[in-house]
């Protein structure tokens, strides 16, 4: 393990933001990583676990105690079984699960990210959601101080949720395992609206595998959602809003605040979301609410690409970035009555 002390986190986010850390460890395998959460455990010493770093805003202040960034390796085929190691970087396992020819997670290319965060978070774009292909994944317990295999039910899976992310503190993952389906070299059937136009395809047919990955890249860069040094609006957390969801009692009162705000034609986005729940568009939100791409006139702004998505211009603060999402939410909830929800994991600060 690679031991450091006062050592920088920016670095190791994609929004390039944060103060230093009392101590950073990198692991480079489970047993390693499992040494230094029981250390940092047994010392009482507060632990961040650092994967990617793409959804992550850190304090400018830094972080008081151990942050154990997870590098581990691991990438295993069997059939149509993969099992990742949680430091794997996503969009390449990915690209290798296409080349193998098989199908359930292409459309998830280009997210930045590790593998270990993809259950966490419940990653999904673009109509596919690992829920869909993660069969168990592999933890540290930190309260039994066991590895433990969790089935895809007991990670309790919901839009951009799990049990990993209500309870943050209990389970370090190592390993995330996921059936895939060999359909030919065909991806899975294509559910999302916007990539099937792209494709040229109706929603549920299915399409070469390839063409569903390069065509999902091809949008998410148009959208500044593919890492690139050189371009700030990738200077970011993807999308810093969850999609709200809303019951069928606030639906309605959602509806009557965007006919006195946008005129009786004004029709929302609507998506099932189950049983007396509909989700609605964040990005529609801020738009409407007055936030326009490039919105800022500060050193972090709304990407010129993607209303979703708050970037660090290259000089901002973490502060900067806070007081800007903090403006977007007080105006679309004084706009629609809606309070939107951060995405990305906050440490050591809060909306």
């Amino acid at each position: 393990m690679q031991e450091l002390h006062d050592a920088p986190l920016a670095p190791l986010t994609t929004f390039r933001l944060g103060g230093p850390a009392t101590r950073l460890i990198t692991a480079t395998t489970d047993a390693e990583v499992i040494a230094a959460v029981r250390e940092a455990d047994d010392a009482g010493t507060p632990l961040l676990l650092i994967g990617g770093g793409s959804n992550l805003v850190i304090g400018d202040q830094g972080f008081a105690g151990t942050a154990l960034r997870i590098a581990t390796s691991g990438f295993a085929l069997d059939g149509t079984r993969l099992e990742l190691a949680a430091g794997e970087v996503w969009t390449d396992a990915v690209a290798r699960t296409v080349e193998a020819g098989l199908a359930g997670i292409e459309c998830l290319a280009g997210i930045p990210g590790s593998a270990g965060a993809t259950p966490i978070q419940n990653v999904g774009a673009y109509g596919q959601e690992v829920s869909s292909t993660i069969t168990e994944v592999i933890a540290y317990d930190r309260t039994t101080r066991e590895t433990v295999t969790l089935t895809n039910a007991e990670c309790a899976f919901s839009y951009r949720h799990s049990r990993f992310k209500a309870d943050p503190e209990r389970h370090v993952v190592l390993r995330v395992r996921f059936g895939l389906e060999d359909a030919e070299g065909l991806s899975a059937p294509i559910k999302y609206a916007e990539t099937a136009r792209a494709l040229g395809v109706e929603p549920g047919d299915r399409v070469p595998l390839d063409a569903a990955r390069e065509t999902v890249l091809k949008l998410r860069s148009g959208k500044g959602m593919v890492l690139d040094p050189e371009d700030h609006d990738t200077w970011s957390a993807g999308s810093f809003f969850t999609n709200p969801i809303l019951t069928d009692e606030e639906l309605a009162a959602f509806h009557a605040r965007v006919r006195d705000r946008l005129g009786a034609d004004a029709v929302p986005p609507a998506y099932p979301a189950g049983d007396g729940h509909t989700k609605t568009s964040a990005a529609w939100l801020i738009d409407k609410s007055g936030f326009t791409k490039g919105y800022g006139s500060g050193p972090a702004r709304i990407s010129t690409k993607h209303t979703l998505a708050l970037t660090n211009r290259g000089e901002a603060t973490t502060e900067d970035l806070l007081a800007l999402a903090r403006e977007v939410v007080a105006g679309v909830r004084g706009a629609f009555g809606i309070t939107l929800v951060n995405e990305p994991v906050t440490v050591g600060v809060s909306l």
